[in-house]
């Protein structure tokens, strides 16, 4: 069983992603991808699980399949959609997880999804700040188990995705700003 823990932010997270963009570009660079730093690591000041989450975008996710051998050459192990069609998930450090990657079609809506969190929380502090708690008590309380960690983030993780794609929106009409939107 994973140990599951929150640590405080660490600056060393954008150069981690950093290292790690420029060896994937190395393996699938042909494909023209666009990779991203998602998740917790990516977001200045919020404490996270400290594991670095990729997001790929390739035109066709399918065409990864046949690069299963480039991945595994740089610690990768393939896990298929892993429950989210569209998907292809890689995982790098079995049970001492250092890097997931999540690869889908350019513009997928979990893409869209994605990034939008990751704007939202850069731009409201005293939402990282919530959720930084609310992380770090789950994890004390979930017994290393994933599910009923994941399940403790579950209601805020979605209401703040619904709101920051809201927010994202306002954003392409102009008129998006800092404060946090409310439901």
């Amino acid at each position: 069983m994973r140990e599951i823990e929150v640590v405080d932010y660490q600056k060393t997270w954008e150069s981690d992603f950093t290292d790690e963009a420029e060896l994937l570009m190395g393996v699938i660079g042909l494909l023209n991808p666009s990779i991203h730093h998602i998740g917790s690591t990516s977001v200045p000041g919020l404490a996270a699980k400290p594991i670095i989450d990729i997001l790929i975008e390739v035109e066709d996710v399918s065409v990864l399949d046949d690069y299963s051998g480039n991945f595994e050459s740089i610690g990768y192990l393939g896990r298929g959609e892993l429950g989210i069609p569209g998907r292809r998930f890689y995982q790098k450090g079995g049970d001492n997880r250092s890097h997931h990657i999540h690869a889908f079609k350019r513009e997928h809506s979990d893409v869209v999804r994605h990034l939008a969190f990751r704007e939202y929380l850069v731009a409201h502090p005293e939402i990282v700040q919530e959720y930084a708690s609310l992380k770090k008590k789950v994890a004390l309380s979930c017994n290393n188990d994933i599910e009923d960690y994941c399940d403790g983030k579950d209601e805020f993780v979605k209401k703040h995705e619904k709101l920051a794609l809201g927010w994202r929106a306002l954003n392409k009409q102009g008129l998006r700003t800092n404060s946090a939107p409310q439901i």
